[in-house]
């Protein structure tokens, strides 16, 4: 099975990127997390490869790391969910928002994520609610637990480049401000950037 792929990067868009190693071109599905961090056509790219076979075909899908490859793995251990509708997940939402959502049974959050409905949302969080804590994402390095909206913001400002321990002390202050926005995400996320700022 092909586990990881190196070469130049032949063509990207949002869900498929061909990659040429040693002059024969690989195509990948990947989700649009992954196409964002791929790098220019031309240049040398890298993705960790999930190889799905059926007796009919063999598909690769794409991940820029091993993170977002073990979240799509465990989204095909549900039932009635393909690597199609996997991907599709992945690129509706941030793995840290979806791992976030799922282990707050958040049904709202995955509900909004196109291909998902009401039981599918209740079969993801069912299923493997309690098979992520490998993919936690720790909120604060001993200060209070502010619940989802704060994960949410947290990972956003860390993904935007500020360091974490910046990150935490501005929706700290943020919740100190307007305790109400520490149960909205945009509210939360726009308190915590003035914040900063």
């Amino acid at each position: 099975m092909i586990a990881h792929l190196r070469g130049r990067l032949i063509s990207k868009n949002p869900n498929q990127a061909i990659v040429d190693c040693g002059g024969v071109g690989y195509d990948v599905t990947i989700s649009v997390a992954t196409f964002s961090e791929l790098p220019a056509e031309g240049v040398e790219a890298s993705l960790y490869i999930h190889t799905h076979v059926r007796e009919d075909q063999i598909s690769l899908f794409g991940f820029s790391d091993t993170r977002e490859k073990r979240l799509f793995e465990k989204l095909l251990s549900i039932s009635g969910i393909g690597p199609k509708l996997a991907i599709t997940i992945l690129s509706g939402i941030s793995a840290e928002r979806l791992v976030v959502a799922i282990r707050g049974g958040d049904h709202g959050t995955l509900t909004r994520i196109p291909g998902i409905g009401k039981k599918t949302a209740e079969r993801i969080v069912l299923e493997i609610k309690d098979k992520l804590d490998d993919l936690a994402v720790p909120v604060s390095g001993g200060g209070a637990h502010h619940g989802p909206a704060a994960e949410d913001a947290l990972s956003a400002l860390v993904n935007l480049g500020y360091p974490r321990p910046v990150a935490q002390k501005a929706i700290e202050t943020a919740i100190e401000r307007n305790a109400a926005a520490g149960a909205d995400f945009e509210t939360l996320f726009r308190a915590a950037m003035a914040a900063i700022r």
